[in-house]
């Protein structure tokens, strides 16, 4: 069992969940039974952002407590540095053992940040080869960009690329957790598991899609918008998304949105499987519980798809935290996933001003004690669909978008949640959107910003096509499993391996 007040910690990340079908823990139509559970006892963040929106750049984010900006992770295929601290190295320091076991999208030779320990590989390739290009702007790099057959393939199978994925991920958290639990290693310990549902494709398995048949969810709440209506942003991410190739239809959105949701579900009954080892080797109540997504889809509202927008549906993320001493309810202050990094490392004992110089997030806990918070909330983008950075401030009531290519976007998303009417261009709003273009001004140099970007981009443009001639070493981490040391071997001796094998003892 872990010391006084140094909690184990159990998180779990999901995969483009979006925080709006979240908005005090699951919505009622979701058939989430463990997540509705865990909501329960859990301080419920229903304001929590994604750092960015898309999987590389959120999860690194995520890992680091740092804005986009900082890590120089910008899109599916940049580099993130051994040398920036994560929540597992601030672990590792205070003497927690740390584990991962899913997905994470590391991109480089370094595949485990600070973990100690890691139980698959991951679902998604390491290297450098979903670089955009912001020299080419418009160009679909088709073999890797996403496409609506997404959604006008979406329905049923008992196994698929992802299934499969997240069921041994699943698996491996189990048997860990039994690990764990036999205590030969006495620390505190921080273990990640990591599931790539439910994002699309939205195939899902019978007894999930089943339960979803007569969902009235399966209508987004905003209707497509025409192409020409759009913004020029949601423009350029229809483009990348190839739109004109498919003829998206009513019932094509109906299964795509049951498809999600029912891999929702899906990834729910895993988790629900992690949990029932954690309680039945007794370990619940010494352990932190987090519950979190990298980023949203917009599954169709709009008329957009997946992510890569500042827009409630990718850009907002359900964050759940239960455990000793966190008090549950509602907290309604928006808030980031760059605050999970340092919640994390307060939990196991930092000091939040020895922390303070390495994450741009702030503590959570505050929060979960009746403290308000006025600070705004920052994001960021410069990957495909993207023609130069955006960024976002989330203030109060209010979202302001900006892209130096493009008109500002201000939203009051008390008064106007779908975001319908951007009142960047009111009078009456005037004082609020310069006061917020000028936090913008005092949080980014955009020429900068997006300088850096194309130097990266450029960079990785050049090295790997080289990499890719001759004998190429891959980057993909391989999980290790050496059967010599597994069971029974005759260097062991049998009456202590089944001793210390067998948890609970003496029962």
């Amino acid at each position: 069992m872990p010391a006084p007040n140094r909690p184990n910690i159990l998180i779990f990340m999901v995969d483009q969940l979006s925080g709006t079908f979240f908005p005090d823990g699951p919505a009622d139509f979701l058939h989430t039974p463990n997540l509705r559970a865990l909501a329960e006892r859990a301080a419920r963040f229903a304001n929590c952002y994604t750092a960015s929106p898309l999987c590389t750049p959120a999860r690194a984010s995520f890992m680091t407590g740092q804005r986009v900006s900082r890590t120089g992770v910008y899109d599916n295929a940049a580099g993130f540095g051994s040398d920036v601290p994560t929540f597992a190295h601030h672990l590792r320091r205070l003497g927690y053992a740390t584990c991962l076991s899913g997905k994470m999208h590391f991109v480089g030779p370094d595949q485990l940040h600070g973990f100690e320990a890691r139980l698959t590989t991951d679902i998604y390739p390491a290297d450098y080869g979903w670089t955009p290009d912001y020299r080419k702007p418009g160009e679909r790099i088709d073999w890797w960009y996403h496409n609506l057959g997404s959604v006008t393939g979406a329905g049923v199978a008992e196994i698929t690329n992802q299934l499969e994925f997240d069921d041994e991920v699943a698996n491996q958290a189990m048997a860990k957790v039994y690990d764990l639990a036999r205590g030969q290693d006495p620390r505190p310990w921080c273990l990640t598991v990591s599931f790539t549902h439910p994002h699309d494709p939205y195939v899902a398995r019978r007894r999930f899609w089943d339960l979803y048949q007569d969902s009235a969810a399966l209508t987004p709440r905003v209707a497509a918008i025409p192409y020409s209506e759009q913004d020029p942003h949601s423009r350029r991410l229809m483009e990348a998304n190839d739109h004109t190739r498919f003829d998206i239809t009513d019932r094509d959105v109906g299964r795509a949105r049951r498809g999600y949701f029912a891999n929702t579900s899906y990834t729910d009954d895993q988790i629900g499987r992690v949990l029932s080892v954690l309680n039945a080797c007794g370990l619940n109540q010494d352990t932190v519980v987090v519950f979190c997504a990298d980023h949203g889809d917009m599954l169709g509202e709009r008329g957009l798809w997946f992510k890569m927008s500042f827009f409630e549906g990718s850009a907002r993320v359900p964050l759940m935290i239960a455990g000793p001493g966190i008090p549950a309810g509602r907290i309604d202050a928006p808030v980031s996933n760059l605050d999970i990094a340092p919640t994390l490392a307060v939990l196991a004992g930092a000091d939040a001003g020895e922390i303070a110089p390495w994450v741009d997030g702030e503590s959570l806990l505050p929060l979960t004690q009746g403290a308000s918070r006025e600070a705004p909330v920052m994001m960021e983008y410069a990957a495909e669909g993207s023609y130069a950075p955006l960024v976002s401030v989330r203030h109060g009531r209010y979202k302001f978008n900006h892209c130096e290519l493009d008109p500002p976007q201000l939203f009051d998303l008390t008064a106007d949640p779908d975001e319908l009417h951007n009142l960047a261009d009111e009078p009456a709003h005037a004082p609020t959107a310069r006061a917020l273009i000028a936090r913008v001004r005092d949080n980014w140099d955009m020429a900068r910003f997006d300088a850096e970007v194309r130097a990266s981009q450029a960079r990785r443009w050049w090295v790997y096509p080289a990499l890719r001639q001759g004998r190429y070493a891959s980057w993909d981490f391989q999980p290790q499993n050496d059967a010599s040391e597994r069971f029974m071997r005759n260097h062991m001796d049998l009456n202590v391996l089944e001793g210390q094998a067998r948890f609970p003892r003496g029962e």
